[in-house]
């Protein structure tokens, strides 16, 4: 098997690089390993559908190293592919997929990646694009937008960056128009919502755990849509939400429909946005939809 490390060096507070390439000499299977380092935006996607027509039927384990940006577009390249498995080396400033198998830690010892056994990955699909992690909309993407805008004027995101999109969201996000149907059942019909979040991962936004129920090879989304309240209750359930208790606790009831689905269909007036693993993406009727088994993942059984 060929192992190929596709590098983000902007991934994280610093370049990864040298370290990973360190590792990988002490490895036994280093002849047999390749590192590629990206170029900008959608640059790991290219580069895996095309070391994947140069090397056809070969049995390759693609490593995204880097954040959850990184871990998408890697994805998004190995889709479909023959021979094909997909591993995680997290070193961005989330690194939220991983959560949902115990966090980074797990992931970061490079001779337990390329030895991992694999398990089937469900992914989301929405149009020709991929999501391994969440797919969602209102308050969570206006602070996205924001933090966006930030790093593209810095080079980099910050806390300031993700204060700022909170309190633009504080003001701008609280009631989003948009229908969300679930399995052909219609869960909002006011048309309004706070945020919605479409998970296969369980957590979001690098620490919020939005979809504690959710399991990535279930063959099912989950769905939790958060119903539109003042700026006061907002403060007063951030902590439940942010430990994923909001399902279970009866003073939310009134405000979170959760279930899970495999087909979910939005509806919006133009302009509206939703992020795909923190892609920002502005189309206003859209459909998201579970496709089980699409990856073959490798995770180290001891950490």
């Amino acid at each position: 098997m060929k192992y190929v490390f596709v590098i983000n060096p902007r991934a994280g507070a610093e370049d990864n690089k040298e370290q990973i390439r360190a590792a990988v000499s002490r490895l036994e299977e280093k002849a047999d390993c390749e590192l590629y380092t990206t170029r900008g935006v959608g640059d790991a996607t290219r580069f895996v559908r095309w070391y994947c027509e140069e090397h056809p039927g070969e049995a390759v384990r693609f490593i995204a190293c880097g954040g959850d940006g990184t871990v998408n577009e890697v994805f998004n390249g190995a889709v479909g592919q023959e021979n094909v498995s997909v591993a995680c080396y997290p070193c961005g400033s989330g690194n939220d997929f991983v959560k949902a198998f115990g966090g980074a830690e797990r992931f970061l010892d490079i001779e337990a990646l390329v030895k991992a056994p694999t398990r089937k990955l469900d992914l989301l699909k929405v149009g020709d694009r991929y999501a391994n992690n969440v797919v969602n909309f209102g308050f969570d993407t206006t602070v996205a937008i924001t933090i966006n805008k930030e790093r593209a004027k810095t080079g980099h995101g910050n806390k300031n960056a993700y204060t700022k999109g909170v309190v633009t969201a504080l003001i701008k996000s609280m009631k989003n128009k948009c229908f969300v149907t679930a399995d052909g059942e219609l869960l909002n019909p006011d048309g309004k919502a706070l945020l919605c979040t479409l998970a296969n991962g369980q957590y979001v936004g690098g620490s919020f755990r939005c979809a504690p129920r959710a399991e990535t090879d279930d063959g099912m989304m989950e769905v939790c849509l958060i119903k539109p309240i003042s700026r006061l209750r907002f403060v007063q359930i951030l902590g439940t939400y942010t430990e994923g208790k909001h399902i279970d606790d009866p003073k939310m009831a009134d405000i979170v429909v959760y279930r899970p689905a495999k087909k979910v269909e939005v509806d919006a007036p133009e302009g509206f946005a939703y992020s795909l693993d923190g892609e920002i993406i502005y189309e206003n009727r859209f459909t998201v939809e579970i496709v089980p088994a699409a990856l073959d993942l490798a995770v180290p059984e001891k950490y």
